[in-house]
Parts: C-alpha cells; structure tokens; sequence
C-alpha cells in the first residue's frame, strides 16, 4: 500500500513540474496567455475569448555565454497591474491610456543563469521580452556584456491561417544595391506554407486571417510585429514557415550593410531585448487602432524644441531630378504659400545643382513666403553605390554635425536621409545618431529607403516618418503601380501604417504622372480617392504630390477637368488647403486588406471619415458612424459616378447607424464633421 501511495505521489509531482507555471489575462478577462516549460523548453500560448490565437510558441535565445531556450526550469514569477497615461501626439490617438497586466516568468538556464520573460497584457494586445541581469564571468566573477547568437522566439497559427505578408528581399539588390528597404509587395488570403518570393521570409508587421476557410467557429485576426529597437539592438524578421504554422524570429542577412557588421546583436547587462508584440481580435478594428507599438517604450532623450507638423510640396515625385534647381523650387515654395502649407522638400541633388551659398539664399526666401525647408542627404556610407548627393556626410559624425550646424543657422527645419543598408544593429545605431543629432539642432527627420519605425514616435521626439513601404514614387516610375495604387490604398492601413507612421509622398492631382501633366503613368484612382488617403494614411508631415500645374494659369483654367494639362478641379484643391496631418482619435469602421478601407479620424473638434474602393465595382456600403448624431449636417466629398469628378454636397445625417455612401472603382469619399 505504500508502495501504491509513493507510486500516486511521483505521478502527481510529475504532473505538477509538467503543469503551466503561469498565466496572465487582460484586464477584460478575455485574452490569456500562458506560459510553461515543457521537456526543458520554454513556451507560451495566446487565447482570446475561448479561441486559440496562436499555439504552444517557443520561447528563448542563444548567447554566446549559454543556451536560454533548452534545459530551462521555472523559479518563479511576479504580477503587476499597470495603468498609465502618454502623449503621442503625432500618431493615431494624441493621448493613450495604457491599461495592462504584467506577468514576469523568471527562468533558469542548464548552467543556473536566470533571465525574465516580461510579459504586458492589455485588452487585445501581448507584448514580451527578455530582460538579463548581470551574470556573473565565467572568469573572474564580474560582470560582463552579451551577444544574442541568435532567438528561438516563434509564432505558431492555427491551421487554417491565411497570410498577408511582404517578403525581404535579397541584400545588395535593386536600386545601385539599396535593398532590402521594405519596398516589396504584398501577398493576399496566401497559404502560410507558400514561400516568400526570396526565401529570407517577412517583414514585420506580419498580418493573418485565422479561420479564413470557415472551417471552425470563430473568425479572428493577429498582426506580429516588434517595436523599442535602439541602438542596442539590431531589427528582426520572420521566417518562412518552418512547421504546421511556426514561424520564428530571424536577425539580419550577412549580406546588408555591404556584407560589414555583426548579424548578432549585443549589449551591456544589465539589459533587455526589443519588445515583440501581438494583436489580436476577432475584427481589424483592435489591429488598426492599436498603440502597442507605443505603449512600452520610453523617450531616449528629451528635447528643448517645439516641433510644428504640417503639410509640405515636394518636386521630385512628379518632376524628378531635373527640379532640383533654384527657380523650380522657387515655383514649389510659391505652390506651399498658395496651399498655407508649412514646408517644402528640397530632394536629391541640391548640393550640386543649387549649392549651399544659394541654398542660404533660398531658404532665407522661402521663409518670407511663411515656408520652411527639408533637405535631402543620403545615408552614405559604404552599403550601396549611391551617388546622388549629398552623400559621405550622414554616416560621418564630424562632418554630420557641421552640417547640421550649418542648417541651424540658415533654418533648415528638417532633413529628409534616404538609402539605408538594412537592419543591422550598427544601422540601427546610425538611425539614432542622426535623430540625437538633428534634435541638438532643432531639425526633425524623415527617413527613406529604410526599415519601419519601432516605437520611434514615442522614443525620439524630432523623428517624423519612415518610407519603408512601395511608396509613391512607383506610380510615377510605372503604370503598373499606378493600376493597384487603390489595392495598395486599401492594404496599409491595416498592416504597415498600422504600427508607425508611414512617410508615403502621394496624393497625386495630376492626371497623367508627368510634368505638365501630360505623359507618363495615367492616375487610375479618382480624385476623390486621393484626398481620402489625406486621411487613410497616417503621417505628420505629408509631402504630397502636388505640382504647380494643379493651380489655374490663364492657359489651363478653361480647360475641362480631364483634358490634358487640366489644372486640378477647385473642391480637391480647397481640401488639401484644409486637411490636417495628426489626429487625436482613430477609428476604424469597416474593411478589408486589399479590397476596400473606411477609417474616421478626428483633429480638434472635427471629424474626418474617409474611404477607398479597390473591389473591382462600384461599391456602396451602409456605415455605422458612431461619432455622427441625427440631424447633424456634414460635408461628403464623393466621386460623381457619370465622369468620376469629385463633388461636394451637404449630407445630412439620418440614422448615423446606417450611413449610405457610394465610391466609384477605384474611388471615394470624405465626411467632415
């Protein structure tokens, strides 16, 4: 019998080691993550209201002082409930409210190392880290730095997920060697065991559709991404699927950066790993309205500046290269007045074609029409072969400070750097430096060719945008970016913009994407269209597509809308005077990747609801738009479905729970309320 008694008492201690070692669930109680060791590996599961959001996951890293993700045991964990409040101020909510439960899991490898896993639960979203003491030397017993060989760190989806995804590209490749740059297409509803179209995986944010097939009870959605990369740290990517729905954490190439630099990461320890976050719902709405990205990270540094967010003209996208001349940016600064725009960006080349003795002379100007100037640099360096300049300045801190010097006493207001060598962590410590840098002067950055933001609103207050998406300038390079450019309208506000800002350059008034509005790519979207990507597309300062030939001159203003050389109709024009560029609510109404968006946002007291249509058809739709009252009376920007002119109309609100609106293919609409 005691035999039989000690027999029942081994099984169930052996039940209890195998048992989960902790949970955390939101503050609503109903999105749940667990997290167990299971035969010496960590893992952790994410349920949302009962249904499986992703599977056992594992958990862990290689350093290059031991092996984190096998022989691992449970010592122990620690809870906390987290409330605060942030500003944000150039992103989708000017004030968040974090409301979050910490689950700290502390850890223990084979040669009795410890380490945290930091996990932060709110209402739909999981962020997780690993954080590392001081270990003690192998040698002497002090403390000392780690290298992160590599993570073990995955995402296992339920069978039955459907993707929507942008691969990386090869390294060294495209544009004299710029790639990868985030620039690549998006695939839509693709099975996740389709290889990507280099075999190096995905770019974050990652995007799936649990249950697409219908084969289970509950649809859902989850968008992977990672957010509080630093210069501690290098930037990470997915894999392709590695088994039935487990993708994991991948470093950089070795190739990036010109094949210079470590592919793995380190730091001092004390110290932690970036932040990997998941989103999830059984709609998009938490994934477009989620601040997760934001809602860990910490400002890296304070500024002693104010800085003004505005709408900007920009030459290159429409009369490229050739514009970067004294006179054509006079006629560019002259188009920002006539806007009340705050900014023009002066791009490529102006260190040769106006010079920096002329260029004092020109900002001097354009600040007496009320205008202030971005300049363009590149990132230098020795990762690609670019020539464009100004270049060797960027990656050089010496003469990088000079210069900025120098645009703080002409008054340069920002900088536009372009063409990065990958995600490295010497890359992301070069990002940093140049914003540290740019803040001592008072200048804000935007970047270009680049990799996306990571909390970068929030870390770095003079940061203003990153590319880091097939952008504008496609539409003028080709007319087959210029067919899906309302597929693509209608994908990134779901994925890329929904996890930074998203320097895009668009909102094009010419009908043909030429100077003088005659030849090149044909504008298949209506103006309509258009302006609602004023909305759809979420930056603080929007340069846009704008040219001077969009304004009437005694030559064009007879000339019928869809003539060649036309100026643009007034009502777009009066618009994109009005629109602002940062918002203090976001909402999302309805949608789907790729086919149609409908987001409301509001500035101050007014509310702007925008949407594109990429169906195929006319699409009509039926609203609920919870921020409209009966009887209300607002403005409807909709596309006239006869010609595809935009029109502009009173539209009294009814039943503000169904809201009938009407967007051509290809088109529109705006309310402002």
């Amino acid at each position: 019998m005691k035999k039989k008694l000690l027999f029942l008492s081994m099984m169930l201690v052996s039940a209890s080691m195998n048992a989960q070692v902790a949970s955390v669930t939101s503050p609503d109680g109903k999105l749940k993550v667990n997290v167990d060791v299971k035969a010496g590996k960590p893992v952790y599961e994410v349920i949302y209201d009962g249904k499986q959001m992703l599977d056992e996951s594992p958990l862990g890293f290689v350093a290059d002082h031991g092996d984190f993700s096998q022989q691992v045991t449970f010592e122990g964990k620690k809870e906390a409930h987290l409330e605060y409040n942030y500003d944000l101020r150039v992103s989708k909510f000017s004030t968040v409210h974090v409301d979050a439960n910490q689950l700290l899991v502390t850890l223990k490898n084979g040669r009795g190392m410890q380490f945290d896993v930091d996990f932060r639960v709110s209402n739909n979203d999981v962020a997780f880290r690993y954080v590392l003491p001081n270990h003690p030397s192998r040698a002497n017993g002090k403390k000392f730095s780690v290298r992160i060989l590599k993570e073990a760190t995955g995402f296992d989806l339920p069978d039955g997920t459907t993707t929507f995804l942008t691969p990386q590209s090869d390294a060294m490749i495209g544009w004299k060697g710029t790639k990868p740059s985030y620039e690549e297409v998006y695939g839509y509803d693709e099975p996740m065991d389709k290889r990507s179209q280099y075999g190096h995986g995905y770019t974050f944010p990652c995007l799936y559709h649990l249950n697409a097939a219908g084969k289970n009870d509950q649809e859902g959605w989850v968008l992977i991404s990672e957010t509080g990369v630093d210069s501690h740290y290098c930037a990470s990517r997915l894999s392709d699927m590695k088994s039935s729905g487990l993708y994991t954490l991948e470093f950089p190439m070795a190739e990036e950066n010109g094949g210079n630099g470590t592919v793995e990461p380190a730091f001092a320890l004390p110290g932690a790993t970036p932040w990997r976050t998941i989103t999830v719902g059984k709609s998009l709405k938490p994934i477009v309205e989620t601040t997760v990205p934001w809602d860990y990270v910490t400002p890296r540094y304070e500024t002693a500046h104010d800085y003004k967010y505005g709408k900007g003209t920009w030459s290159w996208i429409v009369w490229q290269d050739n514009s970067i001349n004294y006179n054509d940016q006079v006629q560019y600064i002259k188009l920002a007045k006539d806007m009340g725009y705050s900014y023009v960006l002066i791009d490529n080349w102006w260190d040769n074609n106006i010079g920096k003795d002329k260029m004092t002379e020109l900002v001097k100007y354009a600040q007496s029409q009320g205008v202030d100037v971005f300049l363009w640099y590149s990132s230098s360096g020795w990762w690609n072969d670019i020539e464009q300049g100004p270049i060797n300045i960027m990656s050089e801190p010496i003469v990088r400070k000079q210069y900025m010097r120098w645009m703080k006493d002409i008054g340069v207001k920002g900088i536009k750097v372009d063409f990065f060598g990958g995600d490295k962590q010497e890359t992301m410590r070069l990002y940093e430096q140049i914003l540290s840098d740019a803040d001592d002067y008072g200048i804000m950055v935007i970047f270009h060719g680049c990799t996306i933001p990571r909390g970068w609103e929030r870390m770095y207050p003079n940061y203003v945008g990153s590319e880091a998406v097939l952008a504008s300038e496609n539409i003028y390079f080709g007319q087959g970016a210029a067919d899906k450019e309302a597929k693509d309208a209608a994908t990134h506000p779901f994925i890329r913009n929904t996890i930074g800002c998203m320097e895009f350059g668009g909102c094009f008034m010419n009908r043909h994407i030429h100077k003088g509005n005659k030849g090149g790519s044909i504008r298949k979207t209506t103006d309509v269209h258009e302006l609602a990507t004023c909305v759809l597309f979420q930056n603080p300062i929007q340069n846009f597509a704008l040219t001077p030939e969009n304004l009437p001159t005694e030559a064009t203003k007879d000339l019928k809308p869809n003539e060649e050389g036309a100026p643009a109709p007034a009502i777009s024009m009066d618009f994109l005077r009005e629109v602002p560029t940062t918002w203090d609510e976001t909402v999302f109404i309805d949608g789907y990747p790729g086919k149609y968006c409908i987001l409301a946002r509001r500035h101050a007291g007014t509310w702007y609801i925008a949407g594109n249509n990429a169906t195929g058809a006319t699409l009509t739709l039926k609203l609920n738009l919870p921020m409209l009252q009966k009887g209300d009376k607002a403005t409807l920007y909709s596309d006239n479905l006869k010609d595809r002119e935009p029109q502009k109309s009173e539209l009294k609100i009814g039943n503000p729970k169904a809201v009938t609106v009407t967007m051509a293919d290809q088109g529109g609409f705006v309310i402002v309320k």
